[in-house]
């Protein structure tokens, strides 16, 4: 890089501060600091000895200290959100998110903060945001939480039921909601996640009109695309994919006769077969659907379902499914935790049952039961089942770890993002955030 080490002289809010460029050169070129170098990071000429910046001093003083050891230590006297706006101002605030928390790591995790939410009623669902924040759905409100876990402005949909929430980048989230009867309402929504307020509303157009509809489940793409389960009055069963940018709808795929798209649970895109997940879970429907559609063809190339097989087998009680896209299969999970795997490679689509999962067998269930949910993150495998966690890893998916707190009942359903993994309780109106600890510096 032809660091040159120059010592640096600050005056910060009337305090002295020396350092090199070295030091400063950890901070990056597009920190505050990259500015006062040239291109070999070697101080510009034409400035004086000293630099004056009107800012805290005692924040400055903790930020420096990273710069040179790595390391964030913040005394008990500045509170953290005075650390961040300083950090912030100085282009650093990954520098200290970095060192506050580290990258994420399931068998790792620690729980950081429990938070109570202030909607009554049980939450239906909470979304990880890219850069460490969440959102909490609770009936028709949505609470947006920031980085810091400080409550935005509660998004109110006007006494309709939110189905599901995404974000599409930290400014903006969708929420899907329920169509009131007589209303001509429901559908998507884009909203600021720091003001509340409806930037964009997506529509379904069917025989060239403008219908009303329920959105549910939702998934994104990486091509700015957003998936949508859909039910309308008319044919407008199916799925409903949106432009990112524009708002407008680009395509729809209906549901076929004695299949069930429109009601779907859960959609996940793949990014490797351009594919899309849909899967419709016991209860909503008497019978389970998981299938994978191609829009390029407008055809199902994969797909399972329970319908005709004996109540009795497991099969019948399958409560989540997740694509995991590295191993070509399907993971699904029954109310035992017990774990099973579909091979997208075959058309026969037999489940095979994993029971060294079933570790909740047996133990006394809570008032509130809820059932499992499953996520995979950077080969990780998670399952929730009553008020824990459970970590799954290796090419066996064996066991590696479980993650549960005292109180908050059992968890309704969890998310992973921003490095931290979010988890939220039933009973209390309560969800927990958990993190890993940063590596220490040797």
């Amino acid at each position: 890089m032809g660091i040159q080490k120059d010592r640096v002289r600050f005056n910060v809010g009337g305090r002295i501060f020396e350092t090199s460029s070295t030091t400063l050169a950890n901070a990056g070129r597009n920190s505050f600091f990259g500015a006062i170098f040239d291109e070999n990071w070697t101080l510009q000429s034409g400035h004086s000895d000293e630099y004056f910046i009107d800012r805290n001093p005692d924040c400055f003083a903790v930020i420096l200290d990273l710069l040179r050891t790595g390391e964030l230590y913040i005394p008990a006297n500045i509170p953290e959100k005075l650390l961040y706006r300083e950090a912030l101002f100085y282009g650093l605030l990954d520098h200290v998110r970095s060192a506050k928390w580290g990258q994420f790591d399931g068998n790792r995790l620690r729980l950081s903060k429990s938070i109570t939410g202030q909607a009554p009623g049980d939450g239906t669902a909470i979304r990880a945001g890219p850069d460490g924040g969440c959102c909490v759905a609770h009936g028709s409100m949505v609470h947006v939480y920031d980085w810091m876990l400080e409550e935005h402005a509660p998004i109110t949909l006007d006494y309709q039921r939110v189905n599901d929430v995404g974000w599409i980048d930290s400014q903006n989230i969708v929420i899907s909601v329920c169509e009131r009867l007589g209303r001509g309402d429901g559908g998507m929504g884009l909203f600021s996640s720091s003001t509340g307020e409806l930037r964009d509303k997506f529509q379904v157009n069917h025989e060239n009109q403008v219908k009303s509809f329920t959105a549910g489940a939702l998934s994104f793409s990486s091509d700015y695309k957003i998936f949508s389960s859909c039910k309308g009055r008319s044919n407008e069963y199916g799925i409903g994919v949106w432009d990112q940018v524009t708002g407008k709808q680009i395509d729809f795929f209906y549901e076929p006769p004695g299949w069930s798209l429109g009601d779907a649970d859960k959609l996940q895109w793949l990014h490797g077969s351009n594919c899309l997940l849909v899967a419709t879970l016991f209860p909503r429907k008497d019978n389970c659907y998981i299938s994978l559609l191609d829009f390029r063809d407008k055809k199902m190339v994969w797909s399972w379902s329970d319908g005709g097989a004996p109540i009795t087998v497991d099969e019948k009680r399958v409560r989540d499914a997740i694509a995991m896209e590295e191993n070509s299969s399907i993971c699904v999970v029954n109310e035992f935790e017990d774990l099973g795997f579909m091979d997208l490679r075959s058309t026969a689509g037999t489940i095979r049952w994993s029971s060294r999962s079933r570790l909740m067998k047996g133990n006394n269930m809570p008032d509130e039961p809820c059932y499992p949910k499953l996520a995979l993150h950077e080969g990780q495998l998670f399952s929730s089942m009553n008020d824990c966690i459970s970590v799954f890893c290796g090419p066996e998916w064996a066991l590696t770890s479980r993650l549960r707190r005292s109180y908050g009942g059992s968890i309704c359903d969890f998310s992973i993002g921003g490095d931290r993994l979010f988890a939220l309780h039933s009973e209390d109106n309560v969800f927990d955030i958990w993190e890993t600890p940063p590596p220490p510096i040797i």
